[in-house]
């Protein structure tokens, strides 16, 4: 576990996202969970010192990052798509029915789904004050629609969920890449000045992170919307894909995940801009 900022703790071990933390006066907010339930446990376990949770907020509805809250009884906070999303899914999960790159779908069956359903939501902004601590939960849509960034301005740190994928490609099957680059853009304005930013996928990530980010996505725009499948757009999201992962060093042991991820995103996205215009 590291320590980010007084109060605010990042956690890098678990398979999935990164976890977070931020403490005031004996009690914890708790950001994003674990994939299992055990991991769960051992995470409270370690902030035991820290406090007892108080809240868990969820960044978005990758299953990376919600799967685990069923596990914890507590308020679970968050956008209202995604509560909207997490309500329409089945109580049963089985991660290689329709695999997207993510952690997840290595999980063979778990069940109780519907435990992890946001309990609060909000539109665009929501205001918590922890025993004292000022957090605030802002909606920033990009990697999906109800993409939202945790910040504590009293110790100048905001984590800011998928908006930021640096060692390995970012999923795009529910982006909506306009959105995405204009929350990237705010950082470049000024609000956050002297904040340090957290990426759910990469930990502490320096401001220009978000300038090589954008770059990226307008890349992947440009790439996208010149394809002309002659057949499957599967095999032609694989040829593209392919061609966007040679920019990544990536280990063997991952590279497979990685390009699977990138591919199905691109697919779902082109699949979805295609009956747009129809």
């Amino acid at each position: 576990m590291r320590s980010v900022s007084s109060g605010v703790y990042l956690e890098s071990k678990y398979p999935g996202v990164m976890v977070g933390a931020v403490a005031a006066r004996g009690r914890l907010l708790l950001i994003d969970a674990p994939i299992r339930v055990e991991d769960g446990r051992e995470w409270v376990s370690q902030l035991g010192e820290k406090g007892r949770p108080r809240f868990l907020a969820l960044l978005d509805h990758h299953p990376d990052r919600v799967l685990g809250a069923r596990g914890f009884d507590l308020p679970v906070l968050a956008h209202d798509h995604t509560r909207l999303v997490m309500g329409a899914w089945p109580d049963t999960f089985k991660g290689g029915t329709r695999p997207i790159g993510a952690e997840a779908d290595r999980l063979k069956r778990i069940v109780g789904v519907n435990k992890a359903v946001p309990d609060l939501t909000f539109s665009d902004e929501l205001g918590l004050h922890l025993d004292g601590r000022e957090v605030l939960l802002l909606h920033q849509p990009g990697p999906t629609a109800g993409s939202i960034w945790v910040a504590v301005p009293g110790a100048k740190v905001v984590f800011v969920g998928d908006a930021v994928w640096l060692s390995e490609p970012a999923y795009l099957g529910e982006a909506d890449l306009d959105a995405w680059q204009k929350t990237l853009q705010q950082v470049t304005r000024g609000p956050f000045k002297g904040f340090t930013f957290v990426s759910s996928r990469d930990g502490v990530i320096e401001r220009k992170a978000f300038g090589r980010m954008a770059a990226w996505l307008e890349r992947v725009e440009e790439r996208l919307r010149k394809l002309r499948p002659r057949g499957a757009v599967t095999e032609a999201t694989e040829t593209l894909a392919a061609s966007l992962m040679r920019g990544y060093r990536i280990p063997a042991a991952r590279r497979e995940h990685a390009h699977l991820r990138l591919q199905t995103g691109l697919e779902r996205l082109y699949t979805r801009w295609s009956e747009d215009e129809d």
